[in-house]
């Protein structure tokens, strides 16, 4: 991301009136090894390929802002594997991981961590120290760290339904599980600041799993734990939050956890989130990311960037899809969203 970029996008997420609607995506592996035609295990394993892809992309697209910024991940596998968790890589698809915790009682057993030594939260720490110089080189800056939340954490340790019945049958272990996962993910964050140096500003949780409650459980499960790490930084870095399930029931609470732009899924249409907190979040969405992003012709993408525009109309927004760009988006739907984006933009 370039500085000016950075700046804008800072400016979106206080809710300054802006003379144009910015657009930002986020990238990462699950759609830059495919669009470039990389094998994944040579994005993730091979310096170059990664540098070179990431490259790439910021050239071949000088107006968007790429979010976070060269991402330096392994998938969903960072987090997960410094509590143990069996990885697998695959040469066309991301990682997949495999569960620790047969039983939750079990935590009480589990290695304590230790962010700058275990497994890929190290090797992504080396290599952010590793590219972080060619990359301001280049006039770009890494303004984000990054992490996924406490939730979706967790569930990677325990397994999904398992975890979600933690929630309703042993929920002082589920409680202690998150206090661990959230832990860990203020001391990798932090960890990351200072491996990506003074260029950082903020922080980018993602937590789909947040979506995969009702509002009671959001109440006591997830809002604590995403107001923690939020507080645990400065107040004045912008703070993003991902969610592409469901938003309905934690919508309204997120305001109050600290997080200044909201990122959310195809499931709720952007009038209806503006209509709930849009004077109290930014947010960057939510063009249909797969029907029309991937599957849409180009025509279709314009239509619907079009209606999200019109709606978004005197909100603070940047324009994007309803969460990462999926897999297989091609470059054609990239570039109509930019188009309809200059000609809406070319009539304010």
């Amino acid at each position: 991301m370039k500085p000016l970029h950075w700046e804008l996008f800072k400016r979106a997420a206080r809710r300054e009136k802006l003379a144009q609607v910015p657009m930002a995506l986020i990238i990462d592996s699950p759609w830059l090894p495919g669009y470039l035609g990389l094998n994944h295990l040579d994005f993730y394993l091979d310096p170059e390929t990664w540098f070179q892809a990431h490259r790439r992309v910021h050239e071949e697209f000088p107006d968007i802002m790429f979010f976070p910024s060269w991402w330096m991940e392994y998938g969903m596998a960072a987090e997960p594997s410094a509590l143990g968790v069996k990885i697998k890589f695959w040469p066309k698809n991301t990682p997949s991981e495999s569960r620790t915790l047969r039983n939750i009682e079990d935590l009480e057993h589990l290695a304590p961590y230790e962010v700058e030594s275990d497994a890929f939260m190290a090797l992504s720490l080396h290599r952010m120290r590793m590219q972080r110089q060619r990359i301001l080189d280049l006039g770009e800056i890494l303004p984000v760290a990054t992490a996924r939340g406490p939730m979706c954490t967790a569930a990677f340790v325990r397994g999904t339904t398992e975890f979600m019945m933690d929630l309703l049958e042993k929920p002082e272990w589920a409680h202690r599980l998150l206090d661990l996962s959230t832990r860990m993910i203020i001391d990798w964050l932090k960890a990351q600041a200072r491996a990506l140096g003074p260029t950082v500003e903020g922080i980018f949780l993602l937590d789909d799993l947040v979506g995969f409650v009702g509002e009671e459980h959001y109440q006591e499960f997830c809002h604590p734990y995403l107001k923690r790490i939020c507080d645990a930084f400065p107040p004045d870095w912008v703070k993003v939050y991902h969610n592409d399930a469901s938003i309905e029931v934690c919508l309204e609470h997120l305001p109050a956890t600290g997080f200044h732009v909201l990122n959310w899924g195809k499931q709720t249409d952007i009038a209806d989130v503006i209509a709930r907190v849009g004077d109290k979040l930014c947010l960057m969405g939510n063009v249909n990311p797969l029907e029309i992003g991937v599957r849409g012709t180009p025509a279709q993408v314009r239509q619907a960037t079009l209606e999200v525009l019109e709606k978004a109309r005197g909100a603070s927004h940047i324009l994007s899809v309803g969460g990462g760009v999926s897999p297989g988006m091609p470059r054609a739907n990239i570039v109509a969203m930019q188009e309809a984006l200059a000609e809406f933009n070319g009539r304010r």
